[in-house]
């Protein structure tokens, strides 16, 4: 008996243990930003700005602007938790051959921004690119929110806060993006009470609640970070105009590797849009 009572004390520490883990490591996990950049949009032929801006925290901001000339939309590109801005050139290129022009900011902390990330913070670094794109004199309805990942949810909770002011941006794309952080901690991690420990909720269903935008969701079943079935929930629920981008691979690079198809597939939604 008194061996019983021991390793179910041991088992109660270690599982306490692991909650505090998590309670105290969360923002670890999450947020993975990295300082130095590693190169520019001039890496591809591309021609930008840099952009420093500043949040309503008081956070001084950077980014790049990457102008594409006869551009009929400007896409606010909010990238996933992992590296900077730098890491997204591929992207860069692509938006540009598909004709837009783009603004892609580092969130608090991450590459040359001031901060530390957190749900809140991102949500405002998210505004402020909106206002900086808005005092440039680009229309809402010349603006689309695209986010990757964890960008997803920062695209969401910037439509949702939107939506309550009754501005309309011209679409939203959300790519291999999650009903909320929540969801996918307690799938990663099933034996804790994760919904009850996290911080940051980044709750993509409740922010999209609101808005009736044009939509593009996009995932693939493969998606070995992201569940698919998150992502095709989260299209699922939305009750806007919505379409669904099948993808291919992996998280972090299957749109890489899904040749023109995923080009195409972004060129038809925003032609979508143009009428």
């Amino acid at each position: 008996m008194r061996f019983l009572f021991a390793f179910a004390a041991l088992a109660a520490g270690g599982y306490a243990a692991a909650a505090a883990r998590v309670w105290f490591g969360q923002r670890r996990i999450l947020f993975r930003p990295v300082r130095e950049l590693e190169g520019t949009p001039a890496d591809e032929g591309l021609g930008y700005a840099d952009v420093e801006l500043a949040n309503r925290l008081g956070t001084p901001l950077h980014g790049w602007r990457v102008p594409c000339a006869g551009a009929r939309f400007t896409l606010l590109f909010f990238h996933g938790n992992g590296g900077n801005v730098s890491h997204r050139l591929a992207s860069l290129r692509l938006f540009h051959d598909l004709g837009a022009s783009v603004l892609l900011i580092d969130y608090s902390g991450y590459g040359r921004s001031g901060g530390r990330p957190s749900e809140g913070a991102l949500l405002a670094d998210a505004r402020a690119a909106w206002d900086w794109a808005a005092a440039q004199g680009s229309r809402a309805g010349d603006v689309i929110l695209f986010g990757r990942s964890l960008g997803g949810a920062v695209a969401a909770g910037l439509a949702g806060e939107l939506a309550a002011e009754g501005v309309r941006p011209g679409g939203i794309i959300l790519e291999s993006t999650f009903t909320s952080a929540a969801d996918v901690g307690a799938r990663r991690y099933p034996w804790l009470p994760v919904r009850r420990l996290i911080r940051d909720r980044f709750d993509s269903a409740a922010a999209l609640a609101g808005v009736h935008v044009p939509a593009l969701f996009a995932h693939s079943p493969t998606d070995e970070v992201v569940p698919f079935e998150l992502g095709r929930a989260l299209y699922e629920g939305y009750r806007g105009p919505k379409s669904f981008l099948p993808l291919r691979g992996g998280h972090n690079r299957g749109y890489l590797e899904m040749g023109q198809d995923y080009p195409d597939g972004l060129a038809r939604f925003l032609s979508s849009l143009e009428g």
